[in-house]
């Protein structure tokens, strides 16, 4: 957990990612990398010099038209003293059955981002924290530079002025296996996710691709970041 927050509090610090006053929501997925972002955020609540509040809200997808099972979430946001919000909503069916996606992440990813924001700017809060870390930063940008030749990827805050709320990514800095060993360490109520479609992804393909580049070139993920950084690409 040290390790984690002292690589969100750089990152926090960097890039002025909250000021006193603020409402955070925290989107909690159910993965290793939300609930470590929720923990880690809680922790830095009691300690931060500028003053936030916490809430955590999970946008349910109704895999097989049920509502899903997150009643040790609750019990772990009720420990950390935080407020949790269960919003239960149509994707599946939407995205599967209705729309019969043949590539549905994108479209999931942008409806479940759109219902945590507009959610959470119902719940009083200006910002949305979001569980990305440095290997998705990573992913993003090859992502994009094969699929549509862009020097592209998420920001660490981007305001969104439909919805008025800024999103913040406080874990860029932190690898993704500091997310795992957090979970593994705190015990975290991690659930496997019920997609049809989790692993099969092309950000799967594009992680293992990076992975095979690190046997020759080492820590590659960490030195995309660090190119970016030297370029500015989309504020880094």
């Amino acid at each position: 957990m040290q390790k984690l927050l002292s690589y969100m509090r750089s990152a926090i610090q960097k890039y002025d990612m909250i000021e006193d006053g603020d409402k955070v929501a925290v989107g909690v997925s159910a993965g290793k990398d939300s609930l470590s972002l929720l923990a880690a955020m809680a922790r830095l609540r009691d300690f931060y010099p500028k003053k936030f509040e916490l809430i955590a809200i999970t946008i349910d997808m109704r895999f097989g038209d049920t509502d899903g099972d997150f009643g040790e979430i609750t019990e772990f946001c009720d420990k950390l003293g935080v407020e949790y919000h269960i919003i239960p909503t149509n994707l599946e069916r939407l995205i599967f059955d209705v729309r019969k996606e043949s590539n549905p992440c994108s479209l999931c990813s942008k409806m479940r981002r759109g219902a945590l924001n507009k959610n959470a700017k119902a719940l009083g809060c200006n910002k949305v924290a979001l569980g990305h870390h440095l290997d998705d930063v990573a992913e993003t940008l090859i992502m994009n530079l094969f699929s549509s030749a862009s020097l592209d990827c998420f920001m660490p805050v981007t305001y969104l002025d439909r919805s008025d709320i800024t999103v913040i990514r406080p874990m860029i800095f932190a690898r993704e296996s500091d997310c795992a060993r957090t979970a593994r360490k705190l015990d975290l109520p991690v659930k496997k996710s019920s997609c049809p479609e989790d692993g099969k992804t092309e950000r799967e393909e594009t992680k293992q691709f990076l992975s095979s580049l690190e046997k020759k070139y080492g820590n590659i993920r960490s030195k995309i970041l660090l190119a970016m950084q030297n370029k500015g690409i989309n504020g880094y």
